[in-house]
């Protein structure tokens, strides 16, 4: 029986996946941003130095098959190169430091067994593990501009969100990203109140929240560092677009 990783209890961890928010992490890092340890989902384990990483298939996916699609490359490249942790459902020798997730021990502990994608695994193992604070990067699932696209898994995620929440874990997401409605602007982001021609917003730190019109927010648009707010009715403020065909 698995325990715990006592060294990881209070750490910040900064979680990567491959939405178009994983952006965002190496912008913080050029903006000198820090993390106790960076976990990578499936193929960001070669785009990023992690110290684990969890690929929830079987290896045979990646090494027997064209089933992983454009990851299948890099993934048999790196994936046997790995000195860290890759946790996944089963072992297999040609990856040398995979480990078995500790599924009965994560779901015992928190009384769940609703695990769709890899990445609410990942979640649900920082909760296992009592982490401090997670930092949310590549986790998108749907994108503003595209209405036909939609990845399986958000609603997992959030449920697993809201359960470390619930025991303290304190919680960041991408700003590009739509996981917990991120990048939905300050103003939109309370439904019914944001039919008001000046809408009051939750304003503050968490635990500190107050209410107050839009209006009354009297300091300039916070852009995080770096990053262009993607949804800014200002041209100047938007990145640049491919062009269409």
């Amino acid at each position: 029986m698995k325990k715990p990783i006592k060294e990881l209890a209070g750490k910040t961890v900064a979680l990567v996946a491959m939405g178009n928010s994983q952006l965002d992490y190496h912008l913080s890092l050029t903006h000198s941003k820090t993390y106790d340890e960076t976990w990578a989902i499936n193929a960001m384990c070669a785009a990023t130095k992690p110290d684990r990483v969890f690929a929830m298939d079987p290896m045979s996916r990646f090494f027997d098959s064209d089933d992983a699609g454009t990851q299948t490359e890099v993934m048999r490249k790196t994936l046997p190169t790995l000195k860290c942790p890759v946790y996944s459902v089963e072992k297999d020798e040609r990856v040398p430091s995979i480990e078995l997730y500790p599924i009965e021990e994560v779901a015992n502990e928190t009384s769940c067994t609703y695990f769709n994608n890899t990445v609410a695994y990942a979640i649900a193992f920082g909760l296992w593990n009592k982490i401090g604070a997670l930092h949310i990067f590549g986790v998108d699932f749907s994108y503003q501009n595209n209405v036909h696209f939609g990845e399986m898994g958000r609603a997992c995620c959030e449920f697993w969100l809201a359960a470390c929440l619930s025991e303290g874990v304190d919680i960041h997401i991408a700003t590009r990203s739509s996981l917990l409605d991120s990048n939905v602007n300050l103003k939109d982001k309370l439904y019914g109140y944001h039919r008001l021609d000046d809408p009051p917003v939750l304003h503050g730190e968490p635990g500190k929240l107050k209410l107050k019109s839009y209006s009354d927010i009297n300091q300039p648009v916070q852009i995080p560092i770096g990053i262009s707010d993607r949804w800014s009715t200002d041209e100047l403020l938007r990145p640049p677009e491919p062009k269409k065909a």
